[in-house]
C-alpha cells in the first residue's frame, strides 16, 4: 500500500475517501490517540481530510487540525502539539491529478517499514477498533505551527542581511521559506506564490525544465540565489546567481560536504552520483547508500554516525533539526552558505562532476526481468548491492538496474569517472537488460554531468 513515499496516486482510482477513511481507522485503532492533520493545496485534500479524520475519531483518537501547511510543518508538529502521529494529505510533486497519505512519527521521521505494515494489516484486514457513541474522539483546529516552523529556522541560521533571493513556490504550499528569510535579513521575491492546487504557474516538480522563469529572472537580476519547492514545500531545488540550475546531485554534495567530518557518514540512495563521495571524502567522511526513498535515507540517518541525509529527488535531512525533508530549512541553510562563501556558482564550480548515462525499457514483468539481471550479474563475480534494483561498483564507476515503481520499466544508469568507461559499463548494462527483456524496448538514452 504505502510506496517509497507514502500513499500516492490518482484521485478516485488509487486515491479515494474511502482509502482515508480506513487509514484513519487503523492509526487510532493502532493506539495513535493523539493525531496531527494537514494537507497540501489540492482541492482534494478537503475531501480526504475528512475522511481521514472521521476514521480517527470513530476509532477514538483526537485529531489536531493545522490546515494547509508544509509537509515539514505538519512533521515537526507532531513532537510541538505532544501528538503520537501525524497524517499530511499531499501528492508532494505529482500532477494536479493525484493527492496521497504520508504517516509521520513525534521524531519527525516517516512511519518506518514496521509501522507501514502495521497499518496496512489493519487496512487490509479491516481490523478496527470502532468505539461507541460516547468513545468518539474530538476535532480541533490548531494555529501557529507556520510561524513556529520560520522561528526554528531563524534559531538555526545565522543573519543573512544583504542577501537577495528569488522564491519559486510553485503554488504550493512552502510560503514558510519566503516568511524565514525576510526575518533573516533577505530581499525576497516570489514566483508562483498564489496557493493553487492546479499548479497554474509550473508543474509541482521543480527541475530544469520547469523552472525556466526562475533561471531567466534570477540570470537576469542581482539575485544571489534562486529557491524553487514542490506543491507541499519537502523538496528544495536552487539556481545560482547566474540563471543556471544547480543539478540536484551537485546540491547533495554541497550540502554533505558542509556537514561532513572525519569518520561520519553522508546517508544516501543508490542512484546518487560518485560526485558526492569525492565531495565528503577530504574530510574523511564516506557515503553510505540506501534503497530509492526519503522514508529510507530518514531511516539511515537515526543512526548516530550518520550527520547528513539526501535524495537526488531534492529531500534533504539534518538529523539532529529533524528527520522529514525540510524544503525552508534546507533553503535558508543554502541561502547562508552562499553567503559565506559569496558566490553559489562558485560553490558549484568547484565540484567534480562525471557522465552520467541514462535509458528506461519498457517490459511487460519488471520482477522477472530483475531476477534475471541479477542471475546474470552474479555469475560474472562482481560486486553487486541488490538493496534496492541491481547496483553494481566497479570501482572506477557504477551501473544501477532498477525496477519503476510507478511504470511498467527497468531504469538502467551507469556513471564513471572517465566518460568512455561510462560508455562502456552503460551499454554493458544496457545489453545485460535487453536479453532479460521479454521483447522490451528502449526509450531513449539522456546524458548529464550529474544524476537529476
Amino acid at each position: 500500500m504505502f510506496g517509497t513515499s507514502g500513499i500516492r496516486g490518482a484521485v478516485g482510482e488509487e486515491v479515494t475517501a474511502e482509502l482515508a477513511l480506513s487509514v484513519g481507522r487503523a492509526l487510532a485503532s493502532e493506539g495513535y490517540e493523539r493525531v496531527v492533520v494537514g494537507r497540501d493545496v489540492r482541492e482534494s485534500g478537503t475531501m480526504l481530510v475528512d475522511a481521514l479524520s472521521a476514521g480517527i475519531r470513530e476509532c477514538g483518537g483526537d485529531v489536531f487540525e493545522i490546515g494547509i501547511a508544509p509537509t515539514p510543518t505538519i512533521a515537526r508538529g507532531v513532537d510541538w502539539l505532544d501528538a503520537d502521529a501525524g497524517v499530511v494529505i499531499t501528492a508532494s510533486h505529482n500532477p494536479k491529478t493525484d493527492n496521497g497519505i504520508k504517516l509521520w512519527s513525534p521524531s519527525g521521521q516517516a512511519f518506518d517499514t514496521e509501522r507501514r505494515a502495521a497499518i496496512t494489516d489493519r487496512v487490509e484486514n479491516e481490523r478496527y477498533d470502532l468505539e461507541p457513541w460516547d468513545g468518539i474522539g474530538d476535532r480541533k483546529r490548531r494555529e501557529g505551527l507556520l510561524e513556529r516552523h520560520a522561528e526554528t529556522i531563524m534559531n538555526t541560521v545565522d543573519d543573512l542581511s544583504g542577501l537577495d533571493v528569488v522564491i519559486d513556490v510553485g503554488n504550493g504550499a512552502g510560503s514558510v521559506t519566503a516568511e524565514a528569510l525576510v526575518d533573516l535579513g533577505c530581499e525576497v521575491r516570489t514566483l508562483n506564490a498564489q496557493q493553487d492546487g492546479r499548479f497554474p504557474g509550473r508543474p509541482s516538480e521543480p527541475n530544469e525544465e520547469t523552472l525556466e522563469d526562475l533561471q531567466r529572472l534570477v540570470g537576469a537580476t542581482d539575485a544571489d540565489l534562486g529557491i524553487a519547492h514542490d506543491g507541499d514545500g519537502d523538496r528544495m531545488v536552487a539556481v545560482d546567481e547566474r540563471g543556471r540550475f544547480v543539478p540536484k546531485d551537485l546540491l547533495l554534495a554541497l550540502f554533505a560536504r558542509e556537514m561532513a567530518g572525519d569518520g561520519d557518514r553522508i546517508a544516501a540512495p543508490v542512484d546518487t552520483s560518485l560526485a558526492v563521495d569525492d565531495a565528503v571524502a577530504a574530510a574523511g567522511a564516506s557515503v553510505t547508500r540506501t534503497a530509492v526513498g526519503d522514508v529510507y535515507v530518514a531511516e539511515r540517518a537515526t543512526e548516530p554516525d550518520v550527520v547528513f541525509g539526501g535524495e537526488p529527488s531534492g529531500a534533504w535531512i539534518w538529523p539532529e533539526e529533524t528527520l522529514c525533508p525540510d524544503g525552508p530549512l534546507a533553503a535558508a541553510k543554502l541561502a547562508a552558505m552562499t553567503k559565506r562563501a559569496g558566490s553559489l556558482a562558485e560553490l558549484v564550480d568547484d565540484l567534480e562532476t562525471y557522465p552520467i548515462r541514462r535509458t528506461s525499457i519498457d517490459v511487460t514483468d519488471k520482477a522477472a526481468v530483475m531476477e534475471r539481471v541479477e542471475a546474470t550479474v552474479r555469475e560474472r563475480d562482481l560486486e553487486v548491492d541488490a538493496l534496492d534494483g541491481v547496483r553494481i561498483d566497479h570501482g572506477d564507476g557504477w551501473t544501477l538496474v532498477r525496477p519503476s515503481g510507478t511504470e511498467s520499466v527497468v531504469r538502467i544508469t551507469a556513471e564513471a569517472r572517465d566518460p568512455e568507461r561510462a560508455e562502456e559499463l552503460f551499454e554493458d548494462a544496457r545489453e545485460i537488460v535487453l536479453a532479460a527483456t521479454d521483447g522490451g524496448e528502449p526509450r531513449g538514452t539522456t546524458e548529464t554531468p550529474s544524476a537529476e
